[in-house]
């Protein structure tokens, strides 16, 4: 690697970069492959036994620092000055934005989970952002997509098979992938995992620019006043709850742990505990018993006027079919469409992306339409508007218009791409 492409100069403060660098990497396909014995009851063993000390120190060459964390059943979710970071026992996540330097982190993470956890082996690595908007300030391997493909081929090259991805208009708005597999042609001598494809992973994104002032002007702290402002941590939930955000799942599933920035932004992350909806038949919405367990939805917000930006990002499957009515306090994990239209009003964007990656499903309806279909169907019919104002009195919109729709199918997933725009 050059110098140039290491070098970490820092440059000023504004204005700040709001998408998101995700470094997503899976040491074995559950947490059961990790175990320490199949028998075993507790929760502190793979990634999660490692102190949060070193994890931090991680975190200092990513330049990014810990504001709080919130240790659920089956994730430990910690909430960062520039956005968040999961981990499982067997997998995590890195989510981080500005002019961080996520992949520095990631050779400091392979020798963490070696050393402490004894994980030598990765099973999948996926990066994946959204086209930055002040490219130019971006530092090390980050200035440029090229850059970071080269970064990852080098660490992987030897194993595994990493393949680039542009997802839609070059000239435009997208979304750009590196994912691994393994490299069936590597040398024989090679230990290679056997665990087989996850059984279920999800990951719907809400990628959102040009918000409303309606939907910047929340965010931002308030001002010195004579009465006793309220901590960073008792802003956020206050506003959590006043917006829905705290309800865009059942809150009685939902943990939520959020934070207010000074002077403007915000960041949340949510554990929560869902179960599959059931079809009539019984079985789960990709075929298959129904699923339960603990997942995650991550919020970040920038609203500074002239490049405001928000986040949505979550891993709990969601029905492609409506489950659940317009209100937004109602019992029931929300289906598909129903999310991105809570998610779309709170923040009222002039753009925004939609994107959807899941393991590949066999399932049909019984209009032989797939999985990545029905959720193309979802995103469009959220975004009508007649449905973004039903039950939102004072509320006027003309909805979204769709300007790019793209299907993939990768190496044991599937991707369901689409942009809008207001009309």
């Amino acid at each position: 690697m050059t110098q140039d492409i290491l070098d970490t100069t820092t440059t000023s403060a504004s204005p700040f970069e709001g998408p998101e660098k995700l470094l997503e990497i899976w040491f074995a396909s559950s947490a059961d492959e990790v175990k320490p014995s199949p028998d075993y009851e507790g929760t502190d063993f793979g990634l999660r036994a490692v102190p949060r000390a070193v994890w931090e120190e991680m975190l200092d060459i990513v330049k990014c620092k810990v504001l709080s964390y919130v240790r659920g059943s089956e994730i430990d979710a910690y909430l960062l000055s520039e956005s968040s970071f999961f981990v499982w026992p067997h997998k995590l996540i890195l989510k981080t934005c500005g002019t961080t330097l996520n992949l520095l982190g990631l050779p400091r993470i392979l020798h963490v989970a070696s050393l402490h956890a004894g994980l030598r082996k990765v099973y999948r690595c996926f990066y994946s952002r959204k086209s930055f908007m002040f490219p130019e300030r971006q530092l090390g391997p980050h200035r440029d997509w090229k850059f970071e493909v080269d970064f990852l081929d080098r660490i992987f090259k030897h194993k595994y098979q990493g393949g680039a991805y542009t997802v839609g208009k070059v000239n435009g708005d997208h979304w750009l992938l590196y994912i691994t597999c393994l490299d069936e042609d590597a040398s024989p001598e090679e230990e290679k995992p056997l665990f087989p494809l996850p059984t279920q992973d999800y990951t719907i994104e809400i990628l959102m620019t040009n918000l409303s002032p309606a939907g910047r002007e929340p965010f931002t702290f308030p001002s010195a006043s004579g009465e006793k402002e309220p901590s960073p941590s008792d802003h956020a939930q206050q506003l959590s709850t006043t917006l829905g955000i705290s309800s865009l799942f059942p809150p009685h599933l939902t943990t939520l742990d959020a934070y207010s920035f000074d002077p403007c932004g915000y960041s949340a992350n949510a554990l929560l505990k869902w179960t599959e909806p059931a079809l009539e038949d019984g079985n789960s919405d990709v075929g298959g018993e129904p699923r339960s367990g603990e997942g995650y939805y991550t919020i970040h917000v920038t609203p500074e006027e002239g490049y405001s930006y928000a986040s949505f990002e979550c891993n709990v499957p969601l029905s492609t079919r409506q489950t659940a009515g317009e209100g937004v306090s109602g019992a029931h994990i929300p289906d598909l469409e129903t999310l991105i239209r809570r998610v779309v009003r709170i923040f009222e964007p002039g753009t925004l992306s939609v994107t959807l990656f899941m393991s590949s499903s066999d399932y049909q309806d019984a209009g032989g339409n797939t999985e990545v279909e029905l959720a193309q169907q979802a995103f469009k019919s959220a975004l009508d508007a007649s449905k973004l104002v039903n039950g939102c009195p004072g509320k006027s919109s003309k909805g979204y218009r769709r300007t790019n729709k793209i299907n993939y199918e990768f190496s044991g997933y599937d991707l369901a791409f689409a942009s809008f725009e207001k009309r």
